[in-house]
């Protein structure tokens, strides 16, 4: 029997052989912040210091030729790197390696390279514009690599997404490219099904079965467990919720224990490149990461506040975030059926530790619905991940894109706490305008048609009071429109 958790059916047996995926059995410290707290942070032997000492020695001594304790150089290895990926490894359920990079962008491109020259790589549409940039810019002149860029959130048996994925497999397919929730309209992709199409497509020759990737950097590894679904690799950038502080830019993948081969390949060129991260920086991820599960439950629980309160603002013509599903409101009937789609999955691709802090610490509006609640009671609200993006309201039906613009600038930019900015994940919160900041390197009418419209704004909510925030974004909101 599956677990479930005030009706959210988990649907997926974590055992082995899961879509033809060994997993890795759970190491014998269970609670996710045990881990994170513990694993790669082990007392230091010689002084019994408690927090792993910052060692910034670029080369180590051999007591013979090639008889070292374990480092020659630091580009090749490092004790803080090497804590970190541990570290990594453990929270990322279902890993069993771990390698940190220098940025988010160069495991993109480390992970891209590895897959030599004339590939061709599935991505999902709606993806982050430094990696549609990398694949499309980058990777296609140096590497000869195409890439075919889909919408992956209908994959259900026979439908139109389905036979279209199947369809865009070539013989040199080598790795699909998935972004979960995507950045940043936030759809989701089930994960589970698209590792089950490809273990069926590929039964008879499962050599030629490319790569699954899930981008997990949205959600974290406290709110999704892609290893534990069928996925193959994990990627983070690093820089956002990992973190947390907004003070390191760095990035890792994350590999199940049967990839071998992929993990001595991607091993090789982490060397070979040089991309890696300096010890300073790993001390620093890894001092992030061990407050990992307490700060993804307060982003988790303020962006739900939001979400909730900017649902009911009158300026506001749709809210993103996974977790809720509002009302039907003006006769949006598309707007809600896309809140269940993602939400839906969103159930599906809990982790199991978020699943359990969420049956242990239900929404309140739930466990007390009254007549005048503002969510459907098939679909009790739950905290999942810190992002928000939501659609202003134009002011009439003659407001131009570039006005629309105007008007989302100049809400950005009346906010107090919501920092005008770009990245995600840290503790603070931060805003956006995605057409004209992060996403601006795709093509215009790539962006429109995934619906990145000038009135698009995104949210990255911080762990700041969460009456102080939805505050803030009322208060920005009456004064912009005000003003309109």
């Amino acid at each position: 029997m599956t677990p479930s958790i005030n009706g959210f059916t988990n649907g997926h047996t974590f055992s082995n052989g899961l879509h033809g995926h060994s997993v890795h059995k759970p190491s014998p410290i269970e609670g996710f912040g045990t881990r994170a707290i513990h694993v790669g942070s082990e007392a230091n032997r010689e002084t019994g210091a408690v927090i792993p000492p910052i060692s910034l020695s670029t080369t180590y001594k051999q007591d013979g030729v090639g008889n070292h304790k374990g480092f020659e150089y630091s580009r090749s290895g490092n004790p803080n790197r090497d804590a970190l990926e541990r570290a990594l490894a453990s929270v990322e359920s279902g890993g069993a390696h771990a390698l940190a990079f220098a940025s988010g962008s160069a495991t993109t491109a480390t992970m891209i390279q590895s897959l030599g020259p004339g590939a061709h790589v599935i991505s999902v549409n709606d993806v982050y514009g430094g990696t549609f940039r990398y694949m499309a810019r980058v990777a296609a002149d140096t590497q000869g690599v195409e890439t075919t860029f889909l919408n992956l959130e209908d994959l259900a048996e026979g439908s139109e997404g389905h036979l279209t994925l199947l369809n865009a497999l070539r013989p040199n397919t080598k790795l699909i490219w998935v972004e979960s929730p995507t950045n940043p309209t936030l759809r989701l992709i089930d994960i589970s099904r698209l590792a089950s199409i490809f273990d069926t497509h590929f039964a008879s020759s499962p050599t030629s079965r490319p790569l699954l990737l899930v981008d997990n950097t949205f959600a974290s590894p406290f709110y999704t467990s892609p290893l534990l679904l069928g996925a193959d690799i994990v990627l983070h950038s690093l820089t956002k919720y990992v973190n947390g502080h907004s003070d390191v830019v760095m990035g890792a993948l994350i590999l199940p224990p049967q990839h071998t081969i992929v993990l001595e390949r991607l091993r090789f060129l982490q060397n070979a490149i040089g991309a890696v991260p300096s010890p300073y920086d790993c001390w620093l991820a890894q001092r992030g990461l061990k407050t990992l599960h307490l700060r993804m439950k307060a982003h988790g629980e303020n962006a739900l506040k939001a979400a909730r309160a900017l649902e009911q603002s009158p300026f506001v013509e749709e809210v993103i975030y996974p977790g809720y599903v509002p009302l039907k409101r003006g006769g949006n009937d598309k707007a809600v059926e896309r809140a269940k789609r993602r939400y839906e999955i969103a159930k599906l691709n809990l982790s199991p530790h978020a699943r359990r802090w969420i049956e242990n610490n239900p929404s309140p509006a739930y466990t007390s619905p009254s007549t005048n609640s503002d969510f459907e009671p098939t679909h009790p609200p739950f905290p999942y991940s810190g992002m928000i993006s939501f659609r202003l309201r134009a002011p009439s039906l003659s407001t131009t894109p570039a006005q629309l613009a105007s008007l989302s600038s100049e809400l950005l930019s009346s906010l107090h706490l919501f920092t005008l900015a770009e990245s995600l994940g840290g503790v603070e919160s931060l805003c956006e305008l995605p057409a004209l900041m992060t996403h601006a390197s795709i093509p215009q009418e790539e962006r429109e048609n995934l619906g990145i419209t000038e009135g698009l704004i995104r949210l990255s909510v911080g762990v700041e009071e969460g009456d102080d925030l939805v505050d803030d974004l009322r208060r920005g909101l009456e004064i912009t429109f005000g003003k309109a």
